[in-house]
């Protein structure tokens, strides 16, 4: 068999449903199976997949493992000589996974392969290759800059918005859609299960560079991905803070602690400036920012300074969302 696509469901049926219908009419020329973690969704109704989709392999937890343990139970039933890690709010609008399999063959040094990812405007989404973290490219993380100044090299997007489609060598991959070698993921111990939620991906990259690989961005095809389909379903408080934890952890296990603590200063320091910035916004900006757009972000930035003073009344482990 080619390739294994592995999915984690939390609450993102409709998405994945979705997901799983755009694979199967765009992908040809690619023996593939399917598997589908579902990480104990209180939403149910996974078993309906079933029905439209008999093919699939589905595992239901009895309880939220994490995205980086779901995605670990999934490969290990996994048969394909590749592996893509794909996440439910994508959908496929060309042969992605045979073009993709068709340049990871002729890269012998491929770590992670990726593609370019759509917002589902069919507008360019920015985080479709990453620099490798840094105090400084977090601080500075604005889609505004990003678009507007694509070759910065605090995130070097050029290959994004080039008209050429030709592979590069990028620092990161996303996890929203990572294809590998099943002996590599293997190698690098696939993905760290320290982490519940978010970064787990960065550390991936880490590892699969620091085994000597190389990460690929193909600008060849590209695939919607609708982008926090669980998240959005219930408050942002949670998703907040566990990104917050997460950057913590990979710094600390990258860089070491005076690192993750300069980054915790720095996190509080961008949190004050942008709630600045968002009363300035309400004061001399209405119409150019709409209410709720300040709304959200305001309560985002106030949860990000609480947790940077200390308030950090959720854990990495969690198993609530």
């Amino acid at each position: 068999m080619d390739l294994s696509v592995i999915l984690v469901n939390w609450n993102s049926l409709d998405y994945l449903r979705d997901c799983l219908d755009s694979i199967y009419k765009n992908t040809t020329g690619v023996s593939f199976e399917i598997i589908v973690v579902d990480n104990s969704s209180p939403e149910g109704g996974v078993d309906s997949l079933l029905v439209i989709f008999p093919e699939i392999v589905l595992f239901k937890s009895d309880k939220n493992l994490g995205f980086a343990a779901a995605n670990n139970l999934g490969y290990r039933h996994a048969q394909g000589e590749f592996v893509l890690l794909l996440n439910p709010d994508t959908q496929l609008v060309d042969n992605s996974l045979g073009i993709l399999l068709k340049h990871i063959r002729a890269l012998p040094d491929a770590g992670i392969v990726g593609c370019k990812l759509l917002n589902t405007d069919l507008s360019i989404q920015v985080s479709s290759i990453k620099r490798v973290p840094s105090i400084l490219n977090q601080a500075l993380e604005m889609e505004f800059l990003q678009i507007h100044w694509p070759n910065c090299p605090l995130w070097r997007l050029g290959p994004l918005f080039a008209s050429d489609t030709k592979v590069t060598t990028v620092e990161v991959i996303p996890g929203a859609c990572m294809l590998m070698r099943r002996e590599v993921f293997n190698q690098v111990g696939m993905l760290n299960e320290e982490y519940f939620m978010y970064a787990e991906d960065l550390d991936l990259n880490f590892r699969v560079k620091e085994a000597g690989y190389r990460n690929y961005y193909v600008g060849e095809t590209a695939i919607i991905h609708h982008g926090g389909g669980s998240s959005r379903k219930k408050a942002s408080h949670w998703a907040t803070i566990m990104q917050c934890q997460a950057m913590v952890r990979y710094f600390r296990k990258t860089r070491g602690p005076v690192y993750q603590r300069l980054y915790e200063v720095s996190l509080a320091c961008v949190a004050v400036l942008r709630l600045a910035m968002l009363v300035a916004a309400s004061i001399f900006g209405n119409g150019i920012v709409d209410v709720d757009r300040r709304h959200n972000a305001w309560s985002k930035w106030i949860d990000v300074l609480k947790w940077a003073a200390g308030k950090r009344s959720l854990t990495l482990h969690s198993n609530s969302q």
